[in-house]
C-alpha cells in the first residue's frame, strides 16, 4: 500500500456450482484482532463454499501474529484502506464476478463504512450482510463502562487481547523513525484497562487524529451507512453483551426508512454466538445459513429481474 503497510488475505474457491450458475464472491471482513484462521470465519467459509461461493477473507492489519508489519499501523474500528485494497484486487482478478460483502462485528462497520463512503465502491456489490455491530462507536465505549450483561469485564478482556496484539508488533509500532508512538504511548498501553484508553493512547494516533472524539465519530459507519444503495440486512442480538439496546435504534430507524435495507433483531445469540443444538452446539451456526440463504435468495431475484428473451440471464451487480 502506500504508506508501506503490506495487506494479507487469503481465497477459497468455491466447492461446486452456484445454483445460479452465476460467478459470486463472499467478501468477509472479520471481528477485531480476527483473521481467516478463526475457527467462526472457516466454518462460515465452508458453508459459503459449499453453497457455490467463492470466498476471500481479509487478516486485519497485525492480527497474525506471524505476519510482521511493514509500516507503523494496523487495523482500528473504522479504517477501510485494507479492505478498499483486497476488493479492488478480486474485482481485477475476477473481472466477471459480483460480490456480497459480509462483516462480523468490527468487519460490519468496516464494511458498512466502505460501501457508504463512495458510491464507486458499490459497483458489482449484489449485498451486504453486518453481523453484531454497534454502528456507532462514541456511543459503544461509552456502554463498555456499565456492569450490566458483564460489559466492564468485557471491555477488560477485549483491551487485554488488543495490548497483546499491539505488544507483538512493538518493534514495529513504537520507536521508529516513521512512528507517531513513543515510550510514554507505551507506558500508557501497559497501563490500560480498557479499550477507550488503549484508544486514547495509541489507536487513533495511527491515522493523527487529535481526539478520542474525532477519531470515534470518523470511524463509525453511522455517518456513512445511509448511503449504501444496494441491498442490506443488519443482524443483531437483543442479549449481545457487546452492543448495548440503545444502540439498536440506529438499524432500526434506517430499516424504516430505507427499502433495501433489513433489519433482523433475534431474542438470543449473545457476540456472535447463534448456535444451534440442544445439548451440543452444532459447528454450523443459524447466521450462517442465513446470510447463505440471504444471497441466494437476492441472486435469484437478480437472474429473474434481469430474464431476457433471448440466451441464459446473467446476474448483474447493482450499479
Amino acid at each position: 500500500m502506500e504508506d508501506g503497510a503490506t495487506v494479507t488475505f487469503d481465497t477459497f474457491e468455491a466447492l461446486g456450482d452456484h445454483s445460479t450458475q452465476d460467478d459470486i464472491t463472499m467478501v468477509i471482513c472479520p471481528g477485531i484482532g480476527n483473521h481467516s484462521e478463526k475457527n467462526y470465519i472457516r466454518t462460515f467459509v465452508d458453508h459459503s463454499q459449499r453453497g457455490g461461493y467463492r470466498c476471500v477473507v481479509l487478516n486485519h492489519l497485525g492480527a497474525l501474529p506471524d505476519i510482521e508489519l511493514t509500516s507503523p499501523r494496523m487495523f482500528t474500528y473504522g479504517c477501510t484502506w485494507e479492505f478498499a485494497a483486497m476488493v479492488s484486487h478480486i474485482k481485477q482478478e475476477f473481472p466477471q464476478t459480483v460480490l456480497a460483502l459480509v462483516g462480523f462485528s468490527l468487519g460490519g462497520n468496516i464494511v458498512c463504512k466502505f460501501l457508504g463512503e463512495r458510491l464507486s465502491n458499490q459497483d458489482r456489490v449484489l449485498c451486504c450482510v453486518s453481523v453484531c455491530q454497534g454502528y456507532n462507536i462514541i456511543r459503544a465505549q461509552e456502554t463498555f463502562f456499565q456492569w450490566d450483561q458483564c460489559r466492564r469485564l468485557y471491555n477488560f478482556l477485549l483491551a487485554s487481547k488488543m495490548k497483546k496484539i499491539i505488544l507483538t508488533h512493538r518493534a514495529s509500532l513504537f520507536g521508529t523513525e516513521s512512528s507517531t508512538l513513543g515510550d510514554a504511548d507505551l507506558n500508557k498501553l501497559q497501563a490500560a484497562t480498557s479499550l477507550m484508553q488503549i484508544d486514547d493512547s495509541v489507536m487513533r494516533k495511527f491515522h493523527d487524529y487529535h481526539s478520542l472524539k474525532e477519531y470515534y465519530e470518523t470511524e463509525s459507519c453511522v455517518n456513512y451507512i445511509h448511503n449504501i444503495a444496494v441491498p442490506v440486512l443488519l443482524v443483531n442480538s437483543s442479549d449481545d453483551p457487546l452492543v448495548h439496546p440503545s444502540l439498536l435504534a440506529i438499524p432500526r430507524t434506517l430499516a424504516d426508512k430505507k427499502a433495501n435495507v433489513l433489519f433482523v433483531l433475534t431474542r438470543h445469540g449473545g457476540h456472535l454466538g447463534f448456535f444451534e443444538g440442544v445439548v451440543i452446539p452444532q459447528p454450523l451456526t443459524w447466521i450462517d445459513k442465513l446470510i447463505v440463504s440471504y444471497t441466494d435468495t437476492l441472486c435469484q431475484w437478480g437472474r429473474q429481474k434481469h430474464q431476457t428473451p433471448c440466451g441464459r440471464p446473467r446476474l448483474r451487480s447493482a450499479h
